[in-house]
């Protein structure tokens, strides 16, 4: 869908840092974690939450008092008059939350729209599910994280397994996932140079309530590797015969991350003289059963082609990787190098909590593109369900 009337302040795109999960964030209800790290964010900002018009609130794995999510969290952080949608689209939450608002200001809704989205893999709820017909009442049983990633209900496969299906099928080869992979951590350390300099630029720290004592601060991603060529080399594969290995797939994380979406005067007013961004488009897509790391790439297209450039046009690529396999994919399928892509890191190295993976990683785009002096960013991703989504945004004086 192409977007001419929807702007993100500069600046007003942020993220707190991703854990791995089971690490300090594994036991912070992702609600919780959302509160925290936005009222934070709109501080740094000088936006007060009375200004906000309206929210929308992306997430994918239930937590307690999720029934009541986005108005509560509204007026958690002093919005109690604020309202809106929740949506849940997997990895494409992100993706499909910056649609939804932006698709209100395209319809003429003059407002200031607060995106949250918010997820934690850790600790995911076990649903049971009744059934008293059955033998002795036992009810349905799913773990609602671990199932979801052992099987896609319609395509039948592990979400691993499409990887394999795209790197059997495409001929990608176990040495050029893992040269992706190491070029991605590569590629993250630049973000950690100067003091994380880059990811200062957007990232929000967040302090997490301890039973006894102060609070852990948690600053910077946890429970990122250290990770060389040499060492991706002596992994095994998941899957015997396989290609994909544990170096060459993202780990599970929690975190959140959020924008602030308006009209281009308020933009303008709130971004003081930083510039600010202009959503051209979003694209949508789906490809066949169990090829889930095909998606990005004509998720791409369509969101390209809603906002009249070719990639040539494209001054910065974002990538939600969570297989090598994906990259060396949409590479291959739109004649781009690996290299060009993911210059500050991605999804593969610090990890994936779904729901605020791709707005993390649209922040990353927004920032590299500031850094430049402006220009035209893509993001592309897969999702659950062989679905790809992505924004195309130009960052402007």
């Amino acid at each position: 869908m192409r977007f001419e009337k929807a702007f993100i302040p500069a600046g007003f795109c942020w993220s707190c840092p991703f854990a791995r999960w089971q690490g300090p964030l594994a036991e912070v209800n992702s609600l919780d974690l959302a509160v925290r790290v936005t009222e934070k964010a709109l501080a740094q900002r000088d936006l007060a939450p009375q200004e906000i018009g309206s929210i929308v609130l992306g997430w994918t794995i239930p937590q307690k008092e999720i029934f009541y999510g986005a108005p509560t969290l509204a007026a958690r952080i002093g919005a109690p008059g604020v309202t809106g949608p929740m949506i849940s689209q997997a990895c494409a939450t992100s993706v499909a939350c910056i649609h939804a608002a932006a698709s209100e200001l395209e319809a003429g809704v003059e407002d200031l729209t607060l995106v949250v989205t918010t997820d934690r893999t850790s600790n995911g709820p076990t649903l049971f599910y009744p059934r008293p017909s059955a033998p002795g009442g036992s009810p349905e049983v799913e773990n609602w994280v671990l199932d979801s990633f052992a099987r896609d209900p319609w395509g039948g496969e592990a979400m691993y397994r499409t990887a394999e299906n795209v790197a059997r099928e495409e001929g990608i080869s176990r040495e050029e996932l893992d040269e992706i992979a190491a070029l991605r951590y590569e590629q993250y350390r630049r973000a950690l140079e100067n003091d994380r300099a880059f990811q200062r630029r957007y990232m929000v720290p967040v302090a997490v309530p301890e039973k006894r004592g102060d609070p852990t601060l948690v600053e910077e991603d946890f429970g990122v590797h250290p990770t060389t060529r040499e060492g991706l080399a002596r992994l095994k594969p998941v899957a015997e015969g396989g290609v994909v290995t544990y170096g060459t797939q993202t780990h599970p994380a929690d975190g959140a991350a959020g924008a602030v979406l308006t009209t281009e005067r308020r933009a303008r007013e709130l971004g003081r003289g930083e510039g600010l961004i202009r959503l051209l488009s979003t694209g949508f897509c789906r490809v066949e059963k169990a090829r889930m790391p095909k998606a990005p790439v004509p998720a791409a297209r369509a969101a390209l082609k809603d906002a009249g450039i070719s990639l040539a046009g494209v001054d910065a690529i974002k990538t939600h990787n969570p297989f090598a396999v994906n990259d060396a994919y949409f590479a291959r399928g739109m004649g781009v190098g690996v290299e060009e892509m993911n210059r500050f890191g991605s999804s593969l190295v610090y990890g994936h909590p779904q729901g605020p993976t791709g707005m993390r990683l649209v922040a990353e785009l927004i920032e590299e593109l500031r850094m430049r002096g402006g220009g035209v960013g893509l993001f592309t991703g897969c999702a659950a369900g062989d679905t790809g989504a992505a924004v195309v945004l130009r960052v402007e004086d």
